[in-house]
This record gives structure tokens, C-alpha cells and sequence, in this order.
């Protein structure tokens, strides 16, 4: 692991998705969070502000330690239970059915295989909870999406391992939930990088 994606990416991460018109999607992809919840792709806590009340405890998973050392405030600062759950998730070491919620904000554009993270969230959820998920990706404009495909390559480079191209609405689906609200569009920025989805979606009950 190098010192620009070990030291600099958690910094940079924290810098770009803190700002106000990303703070009003975390208010929005929140909402319903209850019980005990997992959260994948934890970061330094920016969502931590936004979790409402009838969140419990929160099983936080995150590789960097730079992030989660960032992350120390907001914890503090919260009257939620809030530990550190595993480092990776694409393989979460919490039981099955064992978690109310799911959280995810723009971890599936980066995690090394994003079917294989919405997989293991499906199994540690309980039958008819919501995982909640804000994502950058794909865009539908052709041209912006030729563009995404260009940029690809570098962007994996310079964000450790961050994709343009991916679909986090066909990933949940293919893992086995029901998409039940859907909020896609541009927030301000570069285009290749700010077509924003915010997903609310439901494993069946058995």
C-alpha cells in the first residue's frame, strides 16, 4: 500500500464528499435508517451527523485507518453505538439476518467487486429491511458516458481503485433486492463525476 493512497486518498476523500450538496444526499439516503445498521465504506463519518434517531448501533466497516482516525469526532459526538466492524466489505463478519439496515455511500464504485459487497449485504440483513445507497456512476447522456469510459482508467489510478462506469441500481438488483425508490440525477460538478444515484432498497421477506 502506497503513502498517496494509505495517507493523501482518505484526506482527499473527506476534503470532496463534505461539501453542502453532497451533506443534503446523505440527509436524503439516511432517512428510515433504524435499529442496528451496517455500514460499509464508513470513511471518516461523514454520514454520521445526518443518522436518525431510531438508529441503535452501527457496525462500521472500513479499510483505511487514516479515515477512521478522522472519523473519531463525529463519533464521539454521537449518542449511537458505533464501532468498527471489519475492514472490508466485500466480506462482513456479522451473522446472517443479524442487521435492520444497510448503509452505503459511494463505496460500490470502488470496492474490487461491487456484486460481491451487495451480495454480503443481502445475507447480513434481515428479510424485508432497506440498505440505503448514494453512488456516483454510469451516466444515461451517451456523450458523458463515452467520456466516463475515457476517464475510467485513471480514475482507478488516482482514487484507489474508484470506477465512473458502474451501475449500482443493476448491482442490487442482481444480488436479489427490490429497487422500491430511486432519485437519479446531476448534482453540481464535472459531469463524468456527478451523475448521483440515491437507492432505497429491500431484501424479500422469506
Amino acid at each position: 500500500m502506497s503513502f498517496y493512497t494509505d495517507q493523501l486518498v482518505p484526506r482527499l476523500v473527506n476534503l470532496v464528499c463534505s461539501t453542502r450538496g453532497v451533506s443534503r444526499w446523505r440527509r436524503l439516503v439516511v432517512e428510515g435508517l433504524t435499529g442496528s445498521v451496517v455500514e460499509i465504506g464508513f470513511g471518516s463519518g461523514l454520514n454520521v451527523p445526518f443518522y436518525p434517531s431510531a438508529v441503535e448501533r452501527v457496525y462500521a466497516v472500513e479499510p483505511r485507518d487514516v479515515s477512521w482516525r478522522l472519523a473519531q469526532r463525529a463519533i464521539l459526538a454521537s449518542p449511537i453505538t458505533i464501532t468498527r466492524a471489519g475492514l472490508d466489505g466485500q466480506h462482513l463478519p456479522l451473522e446472517d439476518a443479524s442487521c435492520d439496515s444497510a448503509l452505503c455511500t459511494f463505496t460500490l464504485c470502488t470496492v474490487a467487486d461491487d456484486a460481491l459487497a451487495a451480495r454480503e449485504l443481502f445475507r447480513v440483513l434481515k428479510p424485508g429491511a432497506s440498505l440505503h445507497v448514494l453512488e456516483h456512476g454510469i451516466a444515461p447522456d451517451q456523450r458523458v458516458a463515452a467520456w466516463q469510459r475515457r476517464l475510467d482508467p485513471l480514475e482507478h489510478v488516482l482514487a484507489d481503485g474508484c470506477h465512473l462506469t458502474r451501475d449500482a441500481t443493476a448491482v442490487l438488483e442482481a444480488a436479489g433486492f427490490a429497487v422500491t425508490r430511486l432519485e437519479q440525477r446531476y448534482e453540481s460538478g464535472p459531469k463524468p463525476w456527478s451523475y448521483f444515484t440515491a437507492a432505497l432498497a429491500t431484501k424479500p421477506l422469506d
